[in-house]
């Protein structure tokens, strides 16, 4: 038997800040406002677009692209790089809003966000829709009047983010059971969040060519023929307005990782950039109340190969120190020294730092733990690296901070209020 599209109300919301990291950059410089403006990783030629303004999409520009790509396209576009604290501030003050209309607040990446009315419908007195432009207002009056966002309300997470694209930017769009059938016959299956073009062309095989054809698809043939999994049977119900995306995984790791602009060769330059990558992991892992058996060392060199190394420790790491001992440890069995071009470093295998409680009168592991816990305090308070290890000294310029696409994991582990 089919199942019929969900009719219940559309109580998902998600909010999409529009070009966030281009527009941050505008609100904090008025005078870049109104121009082509796009953000990238390096402003080199061969840097990566993270983020075109508004104004530069205008002309076709695309995350992505390189920087001598979007010249091509507009000789006048200005290229700056991120300002990583102007646009975690920004993603803070997003949640903040957020977190006064429901009790289940998700951000999804750096610009987006989700909120669940279902929790509090019962004393919901006003549309969504009414809630979504207050939210937009609140937005230009907390965070700044050129961040615009667009909004999309649905049945479930799905639907809701399906609606945040269809009008951007500064769009408001409610999907609900009687129009869901009109939206899909305005889209290309690769604009459906999750379809990318390998699942496109599986898609294609089996004669889907639109969303239509995708939801009026059966569940056995998509559950046995088209993704041979269960897959199928959530693509199945996310179609027809039915939530399946809200599970939270546990998490089973902490990781940084860093692309060096400059890459080298060099042993003491890239043992500084392991010990910076430790001091932000392990901040996160002291915050959440860890420890960590394991870690993991990858590395990508210049000519494109890879390499990576894994191992348990003798005891639980927790001070940064730990973590980086374990890091070069790993580090320096790699089997052949070539040009870096990207490290990876994550710490695994968790258990609480509660239970590294340790002998009734201090030792030198206890004191170290202590001085750890108050040098992430005043960080916390004025800063990251304001105290730091000695080898991170003249370091500022030489490793970028940098934001992750598609997570915020580690804002939410530093910022939990």
């Amino acid at each position: 038997m089919e199942l019929p599209i969900n009719r219940n109300k559309p109580l998902v919301m998600h909010i999409d800040l529009n070009s966030c990291f281009a527009t941050a950059m505008q609100q904090a410089n008025p005078h870049l406002r109104r121009k082509p403006l796009v953000v990238a990783a390096y402003d080199s030629p061969r840097g990566c677009v993270l983020a075109p303004s508004i104004e530069a999409k205008r002309f076709g520009i695309k995350t992505g692209m390189r920087v001598m790509e979007a010249k091509h396209l507009c000789k006048d576009v200005i290229v700056r790089t991120t300002d990583v604290p102007l646009v975690r501030d920004v993603h803070v003050r997003l949640k903040k809003i957020t977190k006064d209309y429901s009790t289940i607040v998700v951000p999804k990446s750096i610009d987006e966000v989700v909120i669940d009315f279902n929790p509090v419908q019962s004393v919901i007195r006003r549309p969504l829709s009414d809630i979504a432009c207050e939210i937009k207002e609140r937005i230009k009056r907390e965070i700044g009047e050129w961040m615009v966002c667009s909004v999309g309300i649905g049945m479930n997470r799905f639907l809701a983010k399906t609606g945040a694209s269809l009008h951007k930017p500064d769009g408001l769009d409610i999907i609900t059971y009687e129009n869901l059938r009109k939206v899909y016959s305005t889209l290309k299956l690769i604009d459906l969040c999750g379809i990318s073009h390998r699942f496109q062309a599986r898609l294609n095989t089996y004669g889907i060519f639109t969303p239509l054809q995708f939801l009026d698809s059966p569940l056995e043939l998509l559950k046995k023929q088209v993704f041979q999994s269960i897959v199928g049977f959530y693509w199945y119900r996310r179609l027809r307005g039915y939530e399946i995306d809200n599970v939270e995984f546990l998490r089973k790791s902490f990781g940084q990782d860093y692309a060096l602009g400059k890459q080298t060769a060099n042993p003491q330059e890239l043992s500084k950039i392991i010990m910076r990558l430790c001091e932000k992991m392990g901040r996160r892992l002291r915050n959440a109340g860890r420890a960590a058996n394991g870690i993991h060392v990858s590395i990508i060199y210049n000519d494109y190969t890879f390499w990576h190394r894994a191992r348990l420790m003798n005891q639980p790491m927790y001070t940064t120190q730990e973590l980086y001992r374990g890091a070069q440890l790993i580090f320096n069995q790699q089997p052949e020294r070539k040009i870096v071009a990207k490290i990876s470093i994550a710490c695994y295998d968790h258990v609480s730092s509660s239970k590294s409680q340790l002998s009734l009168f201090d030792n030198n592991e206890d004191k170290l733990r202590k001085v750890s816990d108050a040098i992430d305090t005043l960080n916390d308070k004025y800063g990251e690296f304001v105290v730091a290890p000695g080898l991170l000294l003249g370091m500022d310029n030489s490793i970028i901070d940098r934001i992750a696409f598609g997570a915020v994991k580690e804002l939410e582990d530093l910022y939990t209020n």
